[in-house]
């Protein structure tokens, strides 16, 4: 379980996070959404402690992160977040190795069972045939499926993505979604479709102006009357075989095509 309590970040006088409130439960995948610059990123940074808020408290399982060193934070914490590493000259298979750096004393070399635990994990992403391939040759996608599968051989207990679809063509949104939900581990994803965070997350919580604007289960916080205010876009609600769907539609679109018809009369 990751919980932050009244945590706050500002760039110069400029408040991105104001005294946020999140908890990510065991077993379940937490969505953090909201438009662009409503602070998600900086968030799940808060979370994992690539920025330390200076307010508040962010406890890992009940230990303050603070107080956790770098390696035991990252034998508890995956973190992917949006990276170009293009300019590094290792492997793909390297490149998932250094996941398992955490389970290394100082001087330790990786063994047969890393390695093993490294193709597993290329395995699980689809990118077995990626290993040989210089990581800054790949592309977007393909570095995007490289680096999660970095963080899968952590083996960590919480897994933390910043927009893990991001340069992946639809086959592949759905598998990765699907894996990190799959996983069993506590999970925080950062995401911008809505219509994926309603398939894969269990919980959400939704950011606006770096403030919580609304959290709980899935069903509860993707609702036209909670999302359009934020969006400033029309959302229809649909139920489609036990699964949600949203469409959107500019504001007031019915009202723009009553006049429009008044107006051809």
């Amino acid at each position: 379980m990751i919980e932050a309590a009244g945590v706050s970040w500002r760039y110069g006088a400029n408040p991105v996070i104001d005294g946020v409130g999140v908890t990510a439960r065991p077993g379940r995948v937490l969505g953090l959404i909201g438009p662009n610059g409503s602070g998600k990123t900086t968030l799940l940074r808060l979370l994992h402690g690539a920025l330390r808020s200076p307010t508040g408290t962010v406890t890992v399982d009940g230990d303050a992160l603070g107080a956790l060193n770098p390696r035991e934070a990252a034998r508890r914490m995956a973190v992917v977040v949006q990276e170009s590493g293009g300019e590094t000259a290792l492997t793909v298979a390297e490149m998932v190795l250094l996941g398992r750096g955490p389970h290394l004393s100082t001087f330790q070399r990786t063994g047969a069972t890393d390695h093993e635990v490294a193709a597993r994990c290329l395995d699980r992403v689809g990118a077995t045939h990626l290993a040989a391939r210089s990581f800054a040759g790949l592309s977007g996608g393909e570095r995007q499926r490289v680096l999660i599968a970095r963080a899968l051989a952590q083996q960590a207990t919480h897994l933390l993505l910043d927009e893990p679809t991001n340069h992946l063509d639809i086959r592949y949104q759905h598998e990765i979604l699907r894996l990190v939900r799959g996983l069993g581990t506590c999970a925080v994803v950062v995401l911008h479709d809505l219509n994926l965070a309603a398939r894969y997350c269990d919980d959400l919580v939704l950011l606006g102006q770096g403030a919580v604007v609304a959290a709980g289960e899935v069903s509860d916080v993707l609702r036209p009357e909670i999302l359009e205010p934020v969006y400033g876009i029309g959302i229809r609600r649909l139920e489609i075989e036990g699964s949600l769907h949203l469409l959107f539609h500019p504001l007031h679109e019915n009202e723009h095509e009553h006049e429009h018809e008044e107006i051809s009369a």
